[in-house]
């Protein structure tokens, strides 16, 4: 029995314009770290080998992070990797001791001559935090792209020749290497119901000239962002069920493991190690005990309940696909998305699309859980 999600279902989650039916394819500071990083070993700068999307410059992301943190982190990433992780978080404490400051000042000149100033100043300073904190979410992802050792592909317009996008190399190996055995029959899956991917079909049909929209496909790599981002909090979920079950069979207990899991989860993004999806922040022993099966437990969901799981629980998390996805599929120019170009491509390019759009939406819960444990996101 197959799980298919509809992708209007996923859609649905963010606020982007997409078709409504299934796709049918023919500030000025430097945080203080700059000091501290000086003492590091300078390399030179690391950048990718020239693929058939043309030459790669710096990280070549469709998001180009120009807020301070976002371009400190950039460096630190292509430069001395190693110490990513340190500073990421560094970064991040800064950023939230910043915006807890001007919250004090603000309630602490309430009623005096100069609250409005305060406050204004405090909003702005909130406004600031936001940019950079989405930076440094897009740059946690870039990071756990690093580890798999692929880099995510640039502006499609930057891949086009001779009016045909090809991605290659592929990388399919590496971007299913992050999954269970489990949930690659269900990427599988999901490649069938929404590009017509078929796993047995010959390296000719593989390669075979197709034609899709721009638009349709960034709504297939949204959809598919949604899903990657559904398979990591449907799995916490359904680990966090098993852990509770097997407590209640084991006897009442004072101390639940549950603060324990989600800290685990946050250490693991910058860990630097490939994290099972089934078993996202904790042992998969519990939920093996109970016999669960990850498929069977979203089949078993209401589509309010499935919306729910997939919907991103921050609004920075939203913004930062809404900018990925126009990042990727604008214009050059204006950035804007045309619906009615028509890109000839292959199977094969279109699985790569989507492999590494769930793969970005796995990465993005990751970065979203690790940001949280530190800097209050907004709810969604």
């Amino acid at each position: 029995m197959e799980f298919c999600i509809s992708y209007s279902t996923l859609s649905s989650s963010l606020p982007i314009q997409s078709s409504p039916v299934p796709v049918k394819i023919s500030s000025s500071r430097n945080f203080g770290l700059a000091t501290a990083f000086s003492f590091s070993r300078r390399r030179p700068l690391t950048v990718a080998a020239a693929s058939q999307c043309g030459e790669y410059s710096g990280l070549n992301t469709p998001i180009e992070p120009k807020s301070d943190a976002g371009s400190f982190l950039t460096g630190v990433l292509l430069n001395d990797r190693e110490y990513f992780p340190e500073l990421a978080k560094k970064v991040l404490d800064q950023l939230a001791d910043d915006r807890r400051d001007a919250m004090e000042r603000m309630n602490l000149s309430f009623g005096s001559d100069e609250s409005f100033l305060h406050r204004r100043i405090a909003e702005l300073k909130v406004s600031e935090c936001q940019a950079q904190v989405e930076d440094v979410m897009y740059m946690l992802i870039c990071y756990r792209f690093h580890t798999i050792r692929v880099h995510m592909l640039p502006q499609i317009s930057k891949c086009i020749y001779n009016n045909r996008l090809e991605i290659w190399p592929s990388k399919d190996w590496e971007l299913e290497s992050i999954h269970s055995f489990e949930v690659l029959e269900m990427i599988r899956e999901h490649l069938t119901s929404l590009v017509g991917w078929k796993a047995n079909s010959s390296v000719t049909d593989k390669w075979a000239t197709t034609q899709v929209s721009r638009f349709e496909l960034c709504g297939v790599y949204t959809a598919s962002v949604l899903y990657g981002y559904l398979i990591k909090s449907a799995s916490l979920r359904l680990s966090l069920e098993g852990m509770s079950q097997t407590n209640t069979n084991v006897g009442n207990r004072s101390h639940c493991p549950v603060s324990e899991t989600c800290s685990i989860g946050s250490k693991g993004v910058l860990s630097g190690h490939s994290m099972n999806t089934t078993s996202t922040s904790v042992s998969e022993v519990p939920h093996k005990q109970q016999g669960k099966n990850l498929k069977c437990y979203l089949m078993s969901f209401d589509p309010e309940t499935l919306q729910m799981c997939a919907k991103p629980k921050s609004k920075e998390a939203v913004r930062l696909i809404e900018r990925h996805a126009s990042a990727l599929f604008g214009d050059d120019e204006t950035g804007a998305l045309e619906s009615k170009e028509v890109i000839s491509t292959s199977f094969a390019s279109l699985k790569r699309f989507v492999l590494e759009a769930i793969a970005f939406g796995s990465f993005l819960w990751e970065a979203e859980e690790y940001v949280k444990a530190i800097y209050d996101l907004e709810d969604n």
